[in-house]
């Protein structure tokens, strides 16, 4: 009796019919289409964006063109009508981008600034932020972290005092993406003395803000491409319409963020760690040592085997978790779990390939060192790992 095998030699890929729901033919065709763009309008310039430490902003209007700003959202406000699932499709498909700076201010955009203004917004904050957003008019971001309040939001001391029509603002955010680019920013403050889980708000500062200002562009180890900045609140009066949500009900803006953004960033781990066992494996088949290819020898065998088991186990783990929010779940612990264990499974997989490579992995033309430099935020930003554990340790009873 003979067999026919159903799969081929080489990296496993995310097969291309429903392999694990939510998936369907539609979210494969995106995937494709995405994969396209990406392979066609972004990958080609990703040195000279990351050497220029910036990407330009024509990016977004180039991506509304095609609706991939507008994914998850309704069509009445110029969206795409699609879901979460979407939007997951995109994001782990922009990894192939090659540059993690560029993924980076896009997903910053699409993932993590613009939600909390369709879930919490007006209609009135959704036509004068959102729209603009989705057609890549207007480029957002979100200003959470500060100096001395990372991991630990409750610390947040940028203060919001209300006054007649508004509230004026001072304090500063740090680490924030899009931070020099963006329109306007969704921007945690407290608006009580004490703050706090029940004093913090969200307020929607526009550039050009009295007051406002770009303090500084960050340096980074990684993510070079991305603006990263320093910004800056002195007496800046906000208006009243601009108050995002409710008045000291923030930190529940947060919580409802966190657990997308984090499914976001083990999407995009799992997009990256496919991109680069792909490269290592082929590199390994065409370098020779010893007259012939080092992807013959054992030990080097046995080390791509365990990055594709990294890869394949952060999939599955990231999928469930996808599955679940995608049906209304409380994935707080499936989140978590993907979250931490793709993080640093990405950055073992780009820094196993780097010591495959060997000299030729420093070199620029094969992007090993800096897909490894960029990765390595991973276990930091978002909710560093020790933050991750903390939840995991809480959601299991401890």
């Amino acid at each position: 009796m003979s067999t026919t095998r159903e799969f081929s030699k080489g990296v496993p890929a995310a097969r291309p019919s429903q392999p694990i729901p939510p998936f369907t033919e539609e979210h494969e065709q995106l995937r494709e289409s995405v994969r396209r763009f990406v392979a066609n309008e972004l990958r080609p310039h990703a040195t000279e964006w990351e050497d220029a430490r910036w990407f330009p902003d024509e990016v977004f209007p180039k991506l509304a063109e095609v609706g991939f700003l507008g994914l998850k959202y309704p069509e009445a406000l110029g969206g795409e009508g699609g879901d979460h699932v979407h939007d997951a499709v995109f994001c782990e498909e922009l990894a192939g981008c090659g540059s993690g700076g560029v993924a980076a201010g896009i997903g910053a955009h699409t993932g993590i600034a613009t939600p909390p203004v369709f879930r919490f917004g007006t209609p009135d904050q959704h036509k004068r932020f959102l729209e603009p957003a989705i057609r890549g008019e207007r480029i957002a971001a979100l200003g959470i972290t500060e100096p001395g309040a990372g991991s630990d939001v409750a610390s947040i001391t940028t203060k919001a005092e209300k006054v007649d029509g508004g509230y004026v603002v001072n304090g500063s955010k740090t680490f924030i993406t899009n931070g020099v680019r963006a329109d306007f920013v969704v921007t945690a403050v407290k608006t009580t003395q004490e703050g706090g889980h029940s004093g913090l708000s969200f307020l929607l500062i526009e550039k050009g803000m009295e007051g406002f200002t770009v303090s500084k562009k960050l340096e980074k180890m990684g993510w070079h491409a991305s603006d990263t900045a320093e910004l800056a609140f002195q007496d800046v009066f906000v208006p009243d319409e601009n108050l995002l949500g409710e008045e000291n009900k923030g930190f529940y803006l947060i919580v409802a963020n966190f657990q997308w953004e984090r499914l976001l960033m083990a999407l995009g781990a799992v997009g990256s760690m496919q991109q680069v066992l792909e490269k290592t494996i082929a590199f390994a088949l065409e370098r020779n040592a010893f007259g012939r290819p080092i992807g013959r020898f054992q030990a080097l065998r046995h080390k791509l085997a365990e990055m594709a088991l990294k890869l394949e186990t952060g999939r599955s783990m990231t999928y469930h978790a996808l599955r679940l929010f995608h049906d209304g779940h409380d994935a707080t612990r499936e989140v978590t779990m993907a979250k931490l264990a793709t993080q640093r499974a990405a950055f073992e997989v780009a820094d196993d390939a780097l010591q495959i490579h060997g000299g030729a992995g420093y070199m620029k033309e094969y992007e090993i060192e800096r897909v490894a430099r960029d990765l390595r935020l991973g276990p930091i930003g978002g909710g560093t790992d020790e933050i991750m554990k903390e939840i995991l340790a809480k959601q299991i009873g401890l």
